[in-house]
């Protein structure tokens, strides 16, 4: 099963560049993985991202991950998470089209999991966010009171965001879990199994509803 670049139009009018990767068997679901925050490095082949676009079709989902504008090949300029919630609904748009008829779960890890769950797109099932930045400084995202399944993974260690702060921020939130990953700070380097089979499980029980 290889992996197919690609190009996707956002509605004002960018073109990004990415991956699909469709199983050679029949598609349960169809994933979109955000990556981590441009400006410090973060595209569409972070370690964590390219652990997820390749655990989730070996497991029967289409995936596809994608470089947010500005970066890499992709056209336009970074907007601070906003203008990227339209290169999210774009991957969506995408995936609706290439696999048409599966449930769309969207992913994504660090900044791409804020963003991620600032997208409250109708034909998503469900939400996985990875080491997300949660709390006060970060904002409450539109996901956290809508009723279909979240799943957010703190790092033990996370220098961002750890696990006292991470469960206070989603307290309230509506349809809700969360885990840690042990031993793992927010690169989570050598936990990329764990972040993995936490992703397979969790889109999994979606495609199963």
């Amino acid at each position: 099963m290889a992996s197919t670049a690609i190009q996707l139009t956002t509605i004002d009018g960018l073109t990004l560049v990415g991956d699909l990767a469709i199983p050679d068997g029949p598609v349960r679901a169809a994933v979109s993985v955000a990556h981590p925050h441009p400006l410090y490095g973060g595209d569409r082949h972070s370690p964590v991202v390219d652990a997820l676009f390749r655990a989730l079709p070996a497991a029967g989902f289409a995936a596809l991950r994608f470089d947010f504008r500005g970066v890499g090949a992709s056209e336009g300029t970074h907007d601070k998470g906003d203008g990227e919630r339209l290169d999210v609904a774009a991957a969506l748009d995408l995936l609706d089209t290439m696999v048409p008829g599966v449930p769309l779960v969207a992913a994504g890890y660090s900044f791409g999991a804020m963003v991620t769950l600032n997208v409250t797109d109708v034909r998503v099932v469900g939400w996985l966010g990875v080491a997300a930045p949660l709390g006060p400084n970060f904002g409450r995202p539109l996901a956290a009171g809508d009723h279909r399944p979240k799943r957010i993974l703190v790092p033990e260690h996370d220098q961002f965001c750890a696990p006292p702060a991470a469960m206070a921020a989603t307290a309230d939130w509506t349809a809700t879990t969360t885990a840690t990953v042990p031993m793992a700070d927010h690169f989570l380097m050598g936990a990329l199994g764990v972040v993995a089979d936490e992703a397979v499980a969790f889109v999994s029980a979606q495609a199963a509803r």
